[in-house]
């Protein structure tokens, strides 16, 4: 029942090449129904060779051909082209037109995150390992922590992107005067993944994935502002 359930929720990914053939490969072998439009004909040829995956030549911003690619039978739809403007196009052209149930956009400007999400885009990520976590749970989250059970007590983990101008933007792990109870388990830097070291250092645009047992310490590092900076 549940692997039909998957074959059932049909996932649109317009956009990208090396990015969309990675994640249809994987949702496709998680049991989704994969199709994938993309206005490059040599790459259609060679996203064809995927066992599964539809494949539709043609400028996904256009009605005309998101409705040749069904994009209603689709419950999500995800943009992956390099401009996050046409991204941004693409997910409101599924909602209106065609009524998919949730957007995912790929964002090269952190900064433009809070627009986005007031523009009607369900999740706006920053990291392409991201939306393979999405899919992995069936639904996109609308809020930022997740929990996840662990033995007897919980650990939250709390998504947190690094804005321009941001006090901790140059700044050394070492530097940060984290409560002892809080790590920073991952650095998402564009579609990289880092294992922070204590001489790693936070860039602009980065998404930051902190760690933690204590519920109470979230309201502390949500906002940047809160962190103490050690001199």
């Amino acid at each position: 029942m549940f692997a039909r359930n998957k074959e059932e929720k049909g996932i649109l990914i317009i956009g990208g090449f090396n990015k969309a053939k990675s994640l249809s490969s994987s949702l496709i072998k998680k049991g989704y129904r994969v199709t994938i439009v993309n206005k490059n004909y040599d790459h259609c040829e060679k996203l064809a060779e995927i066992d599964k995956l539809r494949v539709i030549y043609g400028d996904g911003s256009k009605k005309f051909i998101l409705e040749e690619a069904k994009a209603g039978d689709h419950q999500i739809a995800i943009a992956l082209t390099p401009s996050d403007e046409t991204n941004l196009v693409i997910c409101e052209m599924c909602k209106k037109y065609f009524d998919v149930k949730k957007t995912v956009c790929l964002l090269n400007d952190p900064s433009k995150t809070d627009f986005y999400y007031k523009m009607g885009i369900d999740r706006v990520v920053c990291a392409l390992n991201m939306i393979t976590n999405i899919m992995e749970e069936q639904a996109l989250m609308d809020e930022m922590t997740r929990r996840i059970p662990v033995d007897e007590g919980r650990i939250h983990v709390l998504e947190i992107p690094v804005p321009k101008d941001s006090e901790i933007a140059g700044r050394k792990l070492w530097e940060l005067n984290l409560p002892k109870e809080v790590i920073i388990g991952c650095i998402l830097r564009n579609d990289q993944s880092l294992i922070p070291r204590g001489d790693s250092r936070i860039n602009e645009g980065d998404v930051l994935l902190i760690i933690t047992s204590d519920e109470n310490k979230l309201r502390e590092i949500k906002e940047f502002g809160d962190y103490a900076i050690t001199k």
